[in-house]
């Protein structure tokens, strides 16, 4: 009885943790068609705020009833985790997003997304300092490959020109998502994951909103057809995309996904977001990365593996 019960144990664990991985998978193949359906329209006269106001608020109309029904009438639910709402939006949803978005405005998909990627990174340093989980040996020399990956995605040592507010704008994403990855995997307390993802992107709708309505936030639109890879298409297209497709079913099967494999391991499984960003930028805009570029890719995925591995060294202080 006991070896049963051990056995449909370990296959229900597994079967959730192939459950988020399948998730995660999806999850990136979305969040990464992103930067390629923005990219034609900063260019048409788009600013970063506008697009995000639109790709959040689209989201917001299709999972908020989800995430409402849910909730099974449990409000005390929302009103005890109303400043977590308040700080995922903001935080995770609005600001990362439009980071994001910024540096896509300034330099090339994929590596503004290479640089956010490197927020594994960061999720270990919060965990070892909120948490005192000391990384060991193994995460360390993965932090290094990150980095030194980093210096080649950047292009440091070719001497090119560095497009500094790009950059800037990356790390800044890098930050968000960081914090995303970590608040997404917060299961005490007590929202459903497609409920703290619908709430999240009504929070970002609205702080955005509200910002560009008292000037902060400069909103600008155009309704100038768009071309992908060769093909024009009308304004509506990528914004119902970016809506529907990449932040939508992005958010919902990211959560779903972290709540099942928490934040390192889904952060690590999230790095497929990158290959498929190289990709959707590759198909529908027709940008590649240089060689030395593609390296520092390559070092960087590297690394977080490294980080990943390194999971099973690390060492809490002793009491």
């Amino acid at each position: 009885m006991a070896t049963m019960t051990h056995d449909t144990a370990r296959t229900a664990r597994s079967g959730r943790t192939l459950a988020g991985l399948a998730f995660a998978l999806v999850s990136a193949a979305s969040f990464g068609l992103s930067g390629a359906l923005a990219r034609p329209l900063l260019d048409n006269g788009w600013t970063p705020g506008a697009v995000v106001i639109a790709r959040v608020g689209l989201a917001a109309l299709v999972v908020a009833p989800f995430g409402i029904r849910a909730l099974r009438g449990r409000w005390y639910v929302l009103r005890a985790n109303a400043r977590t709402l308040l700080a995922y939006g903001a935080v995770a949803v609005a600001s990362t997003q439009f980071f994001y978005f910024s540096a896509v405005a300034h330099m090339e998909v994929a590596p503004a997304l290479l640089i956010e990627f490197t927020a594994p990174a960061a999720v270990v340093v919060w965990l070892w300092l909120r948490h005192g989980e000391r990384p060991g040996r193994v995460t360390v020399v993965g932090a290094a490959l990150a980095t030194l990956g980093l210096v080649l995605v950047l292009d440091l040592l070719s001497g090119a020109d560095l497009n500094v507010p790009g950059v800037l704008w990356s790390l800044a994403a890098m930050v968000g998502c960081a914090t995303y990855f970590v608040m997404s995997a917060d299961e005490d307390n007590g929202l459903p994951p497609i409920t703290l993802a619908a709430g999240g992107l009504v929070v970002g709708t609205v702080t955005l909103t509200l910002l560009g309505l008292v000037g902060l936030l400069d909103l600008a639109t155009s309704t100038e057809s768009v071309t992908l890879r060769g093909t024009t298409v009308d304004w509506w297209v990528p914004i119902l995309l970016l809506g529907v497709v990449t932040a939508a079913v992005a958010y919902v099967t990211g959560i779903a996904a972290i709540r099942r494999l928490g934040s390192r391991l889904a952060s690590f499984v999230a790095l497929a977001e990158v290959l498929f960003g190289v990709m959707w930028a590759w198909v529908l805009l027709d940008e590649l990365p240089r060689p030395v570029q593609l390296l520092g890719g390559v070092l960087i995925m590297a690394g977080v593996v490294a980080v990943k591995l390194g999971e099973r060294t690390t060492a809490r202080p002793v009491a």
